[in-house]
């Protein structure tokens, strides 16, 4: 059954990447705005419902280390895996606006996290602070952001209708929802029946599972050379899990870490990998990401991910 809930739950995926992926394409061709912010937006919302789903129902069922370690799990996943083996396969060339506005924004949505938990507990007013801090992040990104892909292709096909944009925006989202939350199923169930740690479960499979979306959503994005989508997905994503996941969790059930190393090793990793971010573009050619920085970014995913399982 279990394995069955894993196939099931990736075949979800695939279709959901894809669906989603045309309506956000086609929502920047008729409001006209950079397709960067509808991947920091709306491609970012959906892909981070599996993890908002599995955080609260987390919480909710007295699992609060598995809320926390899939939200700091996933997001080193996305810039770790995802980034990392996407630019395996693809290049992306970003602007300055990169490293002067996106990046210390996740770099400080980062920070925020590591203040509110130095307590061991994120609280309802807590949780309010963040979801109050996205409003403000998402107005500006929506009135104010700059462009941060060089190159966007023309849009060839002609305007969808909103009503077609809606539909497979739904099918996307329920998609991705439901394919992760399948794949997660299965793979907790694995990882259950030897015995292993909620935060091992919350750091391992579930945040590796409920990274997927982001990584389907992002790869098409590449292959279709929609680099504003696939970047702005993924920085998106990383805001959305700490904002939004974490502050939603915190308003209908605090948090509280009962796993010292979450504190102690998982947030500062989350952190590094930000961290190094900044440096691999300034460092790179042309600020050019390409295969040595994924391969990068790829090594040290693995390193962390032996460490955690060592």
């Amino acid at each position: 059954m279990n394995t069955l809930l894993l196939i099931g739950g990736l075949a979800l995926l695939l279709l959901g990447g894809e669906w989603l992926l045309r309506a956000a394409v086609a929502t920047a061709a008729r409001w006209q705005v950079p397709k960067v912010v509808v991947g920091m937006t709306i491609v970012s919302f959906a892909t981070s419902l599996p993890e908002l789903i599995t955080s609260v129902r987390a919480a909710l069922e007295g699992y609060p280390d598995l809320s926390l370690s899939n939200v700091v799990g996933s997001n080193i996943a996305n810039l770790g895996f995802v980034l990392g083996t996407i630019l395996l396969f693809g290049r992306i060339q970003v602007q300055k606006s990169f490293y002067q506005f996106d990046w210390p924004l996740v770099f400080g949505v980062s920070l925020l996290l590591l203040f509110l938990l130095y307590d061991w507990k994120i609280t309802q007013s807590e949780g309010i602070v963040l979801l109050l801090v996205l409003v403000a992040v998402m107005t500006y990104l929506i009135k104010f952001q700059p462009t941060v892909v060089v190159y966007e292709i023309p849009d060839k096909a002609p305007f969808k209708s909103w009503g077609w944009i809606l539909f497979f925006m739904a099918l996307g989202s329920l998609g991705l929802a439901f394919g992760s939350q399948w794949l997660v199923q299965g793979a907790v169930g694995l990882a259950r029946a030897y015995d292993v740690s909620e935060r091992i479960i919350g750091i391992t499979l579930v945040s590796i599972g409920t990274s997927l979306p982001e990584l389907v959503a992002s790869g098409m994005a590449i292959a279709k050379k929609e680099q504003g989508i696939s970047i702005g997905n993924l920085i998106g994503s990383n805001l959305f899990n700490i904002l939004t996941v974490l502050g939603i969790t915190a308003v209908i059930h605090p948090l509280r870490i009962g796993d010292a190393q979450l504190l102690a090793f998982d947030i500062w990793v989350m952190i590094g990998f930000a961290v190094i971010l900044l440096p691999l573009v300034l460092f790179s050619k042309s600020l050019q990401l390409s295969w040595r920085q994924g391969l990068v970014l790829v090594i040290c995913y693995v390193a962390y991910m032996v460490q955690t399982l060592a």
